[in-house]
């Protein structure tokens, strides 16, 4: 068997030990055996932990021949379980994970005496290590049971766990940690199978949930213990089991509730003094980064994370202590300010995080109540603070910086909030007193906290008075050219980052140049980390400084090309770094100067693209797109004159996917900006448009890898609509290739990219939508009738994917003038249409493999384009009973044939404070694909002003009147909901029609 593996020296070994043991002679297979128990004590069960995922089990995607033949299998299985009561724990740990390995293929079915020994060894207890053995096997195996082993398994193991988790005297509390956990997984699937099958479930547990109700009360009664890892850990499974069991079954739990609530109070008020002591005050052993044999996280901060539960005032109140900055943090942050911003950025989960979490939760379920929780908890917080300070405590400061911290990340819900004490409780005026009374604190000896308050401002500027955030951002001007610590220069970026705006530019203008320098100075000396936001700070400084920035640009201009170039392979870096650039760009007088500035250094690296580092040419591309973006016509003929030919001759010749895609855009932007005139710039016409087709030709090669192709649907839409008679007499090649292009592709954002162009040139087509039908029918297509039917078989089944305000509308809207045809061709093409369910109780992994998902088959224009437009029109209508209590809006409508489109534009264009009442349909309300994208095709397409619901409502009142027999015929296969939405408006047309 191993002679057809490629093994190395202690695999070799170990197949030759599990052949020896099949040996006739007695000696030979004794010794064999002793050496693998022997090599359980090294690393040998690692080994075969490893040759069981490559050589077990054909169907694995890694498998490698040869297949373990069944009566070495038997052996393996033999002897592993000898070994599961290894003295060496990390030896146990791999054994229990060969086990599970095997388990996964072979238990029950060929492993049925798997269990009963598993049971022996968890129930002696004069074999510790066998126990704790069998525990961590079954740990693992109860992670990846399915919902046919589970209701066997519970009835006879968990009284064993009981045994063990109820024994404190017996079992240490790693052991009994572990049952717990062996609990956690399976309460988890029968949680995942109550809802097919709740009856059962439920009876399975309800004998089991009062004692374990018991056990876990018992946990959580003591005090949590300092220093005592193994003490957090089974309180944290503990709670995780109880969650289970409340949340899977509620009812049965309900009436055992009330014995765990003191319990559960006691670990979370207790855990406060603890966890003050070792992380707030670093006095204590914290064991921060420490993890068990098994890998599990044995510090204070993961315990404190699960011990953070619904409550709610004292709840609060507790909660900001554990949200007060650590020792371990301070430390860090004093060392280190890029960490400060980094962890402040990554909201990386800590106590803090979690904190915000759980108030959140609290506001989310408690509502006025919980606003209230929180609000009086700050004050009571703070009033101890003062008085902390008052008495000398060093550290009076952390408990107030939590406080702000909370209120901050909570400002939203804040700003929604009434008055919630009876004593006429102002909470506007409380958050200024919070903030302006530490704004006087010594700014070296609290630079956290003054740092907070700084980054807090822009969060609750709704809340403050004029004044105050004036007085705000001068105090921030000041501190960003001051020698302050690290930490307050970061808040001060953060306010004016976020506050410039054009209602504070008179006021600042007199600095403003100040801050120029001051941010460029902080711009020379930031890392990566602080870089975003230095940069994001000067972004907002250009566009207040208006006419300042034009006798800035010659500064600053070179240093954020400096700091693109320096940074062109990380995209977030680069992408700030062009941002700036663009609000120089767009600052009065700035565009000429920096594009002179550009085009020398930009030329070189597009001219000559294979000789350049990674990133620089798909970075400069992306620079040319910005600067090409609603540029005056002189600037986009300047950018031609150095860019266009190199930039064709990158789509043409490059295979890096990045370069393409920005390219691609690039063009589409020269396109966009340059239209017809664009063709004349090159001195040959014929030839700049002979250049545009070649760079599509190589866009729609079938061959392509469909990255490289990413952008080109917007390409295609910029030709056709930019230079309309010079594509016209391109559409047949140009329909061809698209088919082409599609067939092949593999990125659904590119199909669907595709499937616009085909919508807008169904548009195109119009009054002639029938020979543009014709067309498609004419191309032939593997695998399909004709291209007409591929390609009408891929739009229905992708419509619903179609996002982007422009996008649904130009599809939605051509569906529309398909279906206005009749053509013959819509009745004979069958297309994908409603997934079947199935009902026969949950789908395991087995079942997904043997009934995999089947869909019905429908006639594309009774069951599909007209189920498409009225599901379209069922979100409009939910749209406007979202915006507008008055249900009746539809019930309204006088929808004779002269006013059906005044009416109809009451409906669609329901105002609530201000809004769109549906905003164009819900996926239209969402930031899909690339917004550029949109702004570049809706500022040119003029289907971008139809109104889709005045359309809709146009189109199928004239398709009814014009053929109703047709129509009817069609409608008779819709959803009972989709006949509603269409029949709602027909029965207003009859009613006025009559």
């Amino acid at each position: 068997m191993a002679s057809a593996i490629n093994l190395d020296q202690d695999q070799q070994w170990l197949i030759n030990c599990l052949n020896a043991t099949l040996d006739t002679d007695h000696q030979v297979r004794s010794f064999a055996e002793a050496s693998l128990t022997q090599a359980s004590l090294q690393h040998a069960a690692v080994l075969l932990k490893q040759f069981i995922k490559k050589h077990w089990h054909e169907d694995e995607d890694n498998f490698e021949h040869p297949i373990v033949a069944s009566d070495e299998k038997e052996v393996i299985r033999r002897l592993l379980l000898l070994c599961l009561d290894d003295t060496h724990r990390k030896i146990c740990t791999a054994v229990s994970m060969a086990v599970a390995s095997i388990a996964y293929y072979d238990w029950p079915e060929d492993w049925p005496e798997l269990l009963p020994f598993l049971m022996k060894l968890i129930n002696d207890q004069t074999n510790m290590n066998g126990v704790l053995g069998a525990l961590r096997c079954l740990a693992l195996l109860s992670g990846d049971i399915d919902d046919k082993a589970v209701p066997s398994l519970v009835p006879i193991l968990f009284p064993c766990l009981l045994s063990i988790v109820s024994s404190p005297q017996i079992y240490e509390k790693s052991m009994r940690a572990k049952a717990l956990s062996i609990v956690y997984s399976c309460t988890s699937m029968l949680g995942t199978m109550s809802g097919a099958y709740k009856a059962e479930t439920s009876y399975l547990m309800s004998p089991m949930l009062q004692p374990w109700m018991e056990q876990f009360s018992a946990v959580l009664s003591h005090p949590v213990q300092p220093e005592d890892p193994d003490d957090w850990s089974i309180r944290i499974e503990v709670l995780k089991c109880l969650n289970q069991f409340v949340q899977n079954f509620p009812s049965a739990t309900e009436k055992e509730f009330m014995s765990i609530v003191g319990p559960l109070w006691q670990t979370f008020v207790t855990t406060l003094k603890v966890y003050e002591q070792s992380s707030v005050e670093g006095t204590q052993d914290s064991f921060e980064g420490r993890y068990d044999s098994d890998g599990a996280e044995r510090s204070l901060e993961s315990f404190v994370i699960q011990v953070v539960a619904n409550n709610l005032q004292e709840l609060v109140y507790y909660t900001f202590g554990f949200m007060q900055i650590t020792e371990q943090q301070t430390n860090a942050w004093s060392l280190d300010a890029n960490q400060y911003i980094s962890d402040e950025d990554d909201n990386m989960y800590n106590c803090r995080v979690s904190g915000v979490l759980l108030l959140e939760e609290i506001i989310s379920s408690c509502g006025e109540d919980g606003l209230c929780a929180l609000i009086d908890a700050a004050r009571r917080r703070f009033i101890e603070s003062q008085q902390q300070k008052a008495d000398g405590f060093e550290f009076w400061w952390r408990i107030r910086e939590a406080v702000i911290y909370a209120m901050a990340s909570l400002s939203d819900q804040l700003q929604e909030a009434e008055v919630c004490s009876s004593d006429g409780f102002d909470l506007k005026k409380f958050i200024e007193q919070m903030i302006m009374e530490d704004i006087g604190a010594g700014v070296h000896e609290c630079p956290f906290l003054y740092a907070r308050v700084f980054s807090s401002v822009p969060k609750f500027s709704s809340m403050l008075s004029l004044g105050v955030i004036e007085h705000f951002l001068f105090a921030s001007l000041r501190a960003i050219g001051m020698d302050v610590p690290p930490p307050v220069k970061v808040g001060s970026c953060r306010v004016l980052s976020q506050l410039l705006s054009e209602a504070y530019k008179e006021a600042l203008q007199p600095q403003i140049l100040q801050l120029f320098s001051s941010l460029v100075d902080l711009l020379n000396h930031a890392s990566e980390e602080s870089l975003h936001l230095v940069l994001e700070t000067l972004q907002a400084a250009i566009k207040s400084g208006h006419e300042a920035s034009l006798s800035v640009e010659p500064i600053i201009s070179p240093i954020i090309l400096n700091t693109w170039v320096s940074h062109v392979s990380d995209p977030f870096i680069s992408i700030d770094a062009i941002e700036v650039l663009e609000a120089i760009k767009n600052a009065p007088g700035c565009i000429e100067p920096l594009v002179s500035r550009v085009l020398p250094y930009i030329g070189p690296i597009l001219s000559q693209p294979k000789q350049q580092p990674d990133g620089l040419v798909a970075g400069s591309l992306d620079l040319v797109t910005m600067l090409l973006k609603n540029a005056p016509g002189p600037v986009v003929k300047a950018l031609y004159d150095v860019c266009f030919n190199p930039i064709i001759q990158i789509v043409l010749q490059s295979d890096d996917h990045s370069e393409m895609q920005n390219a691609t855009e690039c063009l589409a932007a020269f396109v966009c900006g340059g239209k017809n005139e664009l063709l004349a710039w090159g001195g040959d016409p014929g030839f700049t448009m002979r250049s545009l087709l070649d760079a599509l030709s190589r866009l729609l090669d079938p061959d392509l890898e469909s990255s490289g192709s990413f952008f080109v649907g917007n390409y295609i839409l910029q030709l056709i609509l930019n230079l309309p008679s010079q594509m016209g007499q391109h559409i047949q090649d140009l329909v061809s290739a698209l088919v082409r292009r599609m067939q092949s592709c593999e990125i659904a954002g590119l199909k669907n990219s595709l499937l616009l162009v085909f919508a807008r040139l169904v548009h195109l087509s119009a009054p002639n939508v029938g020979q543009f039908i014709d067309l498609l029918v004419s191309i032939p297509r593997d695998g399909d009738r004709n291209s007409f039917a591929y390609v009408m078989s891929e739009w229905v089944k992708h419509q619903g994917e179609v996002q982007g305000s422009y996008q649904i509308k130009v599809t939605t809207t051509s569906l529309a003038l398909l279906l206005s045809t009749r053509h013959v061709e819509l009745a004979k093409n069958f297309v994908q249409g409603h997934l079947i369910q199935s009902t026969a109780g949950i789908t395991t992994r087995s079942k997904a493999k043997s009934a995999p998902e089947q869909w019905t088959v429908m006639p594309l224009n009774a069951k599909v384009i007209l189920a498409l437009l009225a599901d379209t029109l069922i979100e409009i209508q939910e749209q406007v009973t979202e915006h507008d209590e008055e249900d009746s809006d539809w019930e309204e409508i006088d929808a004779g044939d002269a006013d059906v489109d005044q009416n109809t534009l009451h409906v669609a264009t329901a105002k609530s404070s201000g809004k769109p009442a549906y905003e164009h349909l819900a996926a239209m309300a969402k930031n899909q694909q690339d917004g550029d994208e949109d702004d570049l095709l809706s500022s040119i397409d003029p289907l971008n002003e139809i109104n889709v619901a005045n359309y809709l409502v146009d189109f199928l009142v004239k398709f009814y009147q014009s053929d109703t027999t047709l129509f009817d015929q069609l409608s008779q296969s819709l959803t009972q909901s989709q006949r509603h939405a269409i029949q709602m408006i027909l029965n207003h047309y009859q009613r006025n029609t009559a």
